[in-house]
């Protein structure tokens, strides 16, 4: 096994890392202490062509792969959260879905300005009541003539709510299967469309400078067309894209946790204490060691997780591995940044004090540490 970067791989990665240190570092704690979304640096990106990697040149994208995705998360976490999660979320959220189960028509429509970064999307999966358990979706759609009528409500839904939010798609129950489980479909609801309520932005712990917020469904209606994918299959359509986001959010904490050490290492050389640099002593040392230990495991975790998906090999397991392990390891890492920063590291001015803030929502979105460990359990058969 090889896990040396191709020229391509790497290029885009040296690109994301400067764009990183240059555009992002510089802007972003204002961004984050003010709760304002970073529009400038969405559109940024957007002509970088980060918001198109992993998809075709026929509908915008730049013809790369999953992979690359997950590079560019890596080196933007490394500097800022808020920023790298809008981009995972509008691309592993947002637009795969329309690119993996849309018709020729709903990626034509949409897929063009998401691809560029001209617009977001979101995806309306988890509930105020049901968190975890996305199978007891209470949200329900009914088909009335050639419209499907939506009531109910989504929490905590990234990219929904921005000036720039073009759709969220949304899963619902649209009936009762054979077996009298509920039937599950997703469908693409527009914004701006009447009875589709986008509520305050949260006041969160971290990712201050990204978008998050409630929504709401009052007889919102959409047209039948607006069906995404098959009828029904709208429970294994979203296992399926939060199987690929686990590796995409394994990455982004790989990146949060790699400048935690980025950082430690830095302000080890230049604090002093008792005559000389921290970093001289030992204690400090063995932290700062043990914290590229972890992000470096954690880094193999979710290449190899990739690889496998890229192969078209069977990927569950190692992207809940993957995820389960980075978001681990960037709590750990904050944790000890924190530490290692001394009162300064509580300080918001210091970037760890940011990173600390932020790591925590790793062991929870996107599926928590312990739905992780359901999955890894049944894959082997338990």
């Amino acid at each position: 096994m090889d896990f040396r970067l191709s020229e391509e791989h790497e290029a885009l990665r040296e690109s994301v890392r400067d764009f990183a240190r240059d555009a992002v570092a510089p802007v972003i704690a204002e961004h984050y202490e003010r709760h304002t979304f970073p529009y400038e640096i969405v559109r940024q990106m957007g002509k970088m062509g980060l918001f198109g990697l992993p998809f075709p040149e026929e509908h915008g994208g730049m013809g790369g792969d999953y992979f690359a995705l997950c590079l560019a998360l890596e080196e933007l976490a490394r500097v800022d959260s808020s920023v790298a999660i809008t981009l995972e979320a509008a691309v592993s959220l947002g637009a795969m879905p329309i690119h993996r189960f849309g018709t020729d028509e709903q990626k034509a429509r949409w897929l063009p300005k998401l691809l560029s970064g001209e617009a977001l999307a979101g995806f309306g999966l988890t509930e105020p009541g049901t968190g975890s358990d996305a199978g007891g979706t209470q949200t329900r759609a009914v088909l009335d003539g050639d419209e499907w009528v939506i009531n109910g409500s989504k929490a905590f839904i990234t990219n929904s709510g921005t000036d720039i939010t073009a759709l969220v798609t949304v899963t619902a129950v649209t009936g009762t299967n054979p077996d009298g489980s509920k039937e599950l479909s997703t469908i693409i609801v527009p914004a701006g469309t009447p009875g589709f309520t986008v509520a305050p932005g949260y006041s969160k712990v971290g990712w201050n400078a990204s978008d998050t917020h409630e929504l709401t469904f009052d007889d919102c209606r959409v047209p039948a067309g607006n069906l995404l994918g098959a009828r029904g299959r709208g429970f294994a359509q979203f296992l399926r894209i939060l199987d690929e986001g686990r590796i995409a959010i394994a990455a982004l904490a790989v990146g949060l946790a790699q400048g935690c050490v980025d950082e430690s290492v830095k302000y080890a050389k230049e604090r002093q204490a008792f005559g000389q640099p921290i970093g001289n002593y030992q204690a400090i040392q063995f932290k700062i060691a043990d914290m590229e230990l972890k992000a470096h495991t954690a880094r193999l975790a979710y290449y190899d997780a990739a690889a496998r998906m890229l192969a078209g090999e069977p990927f569950k397991r190692q992207a809940a591995i993957a995820k389960l392990h980075a978001s681990t390891v960037a709590v750990d890492n904050a944790r000890e940044a924190t530490q290692i920063h001394g009162g300064y590291g509580f300080m918001n001015e210091y970037p760890v004090a940011r990173f600390w803030r932020d790591s925590k929502i790793l062991e929870i979105g996107e599926g928590t540490s312990e739905v992780q460990r359901m999955i890894i359990a049944r894959d082997l058969g338990m």
